[in-house]
């Protein structure tokens, strides 16, 4: 298995949070893991991309060539980097798709699941982690719940936990 994921967005929606805990996770698994980051020079609000290879056997080179998934959180994010469609597109649900047809795209509720089912916004992130790890399988459930629970702010482990069931049940 060698699988290597693009998590796009804005800075402030936490995808650097959420590449770090996919590779924590996939350590754990006892699988090789790599993550890298880019987001520009604003703190929240401009452009902001994780990339992160998982893989069985060794990992040659850290940073992402052949794109197995790409997740969009954000309009711009889409718009900038899935041109270079992946062999999995996951989106947001309120993406405008410019590029591909819906059923080339897997598009789901994830901003909205934050912000109006758990009142919540900052967990967006989680919530997509679980969505991504249900579709693809990179890491088991229980790795990635231990990852998210340890790499969360102190209380709110619990909120976290929720945002990643509900990611799962997208």
């Amino acid at each position: 298995m060698h699988k290597e994921l693009k998590l796009t967005g804005s800075g402030g929606q936490g995808l650097i949070l959420a590449g770090v805990i996919l590779a924590d996770a996939a350590l754990m698994d006892g699988k090789n893991a790599v993550q890298s980051q880019s987001y520009g020079p604003e703190a929240r609000g401009g452009a902001s991309k994780a990339e992160v290879i998982i893989a069985t056997g060794e990992i040659d080179f850290i940073k992402v060539q052949n794109t197995d998934m790409l997740l969009c959180l954000t309009q711009t994010a889409y718009d900038r980097y899935a041109k270079d469609a992946a062999a999995l597109l996951i989106v947001d649900a309120d993406i405008e798709l410019k590029y591909h047809k819906p059923e080339e795209v897997v598009q789901i509720p994830i901003i909205y699941t934050a912000q109006v089912t758990l009142k919540r916004p900052m967990v967006a992130n989680i919530v997509a982690l679980g969505a991504v790890n249900a579709r693809m399988n990179l890491v088991s459930k229980e790795s990635l719940k231990k990852s998210v629970l340890t790499r969360v702010p102190k209380g709110t482990e619990e909120l976290n936990e929720k945002a990643l069931e509900l990611g799962y049940s997208l």
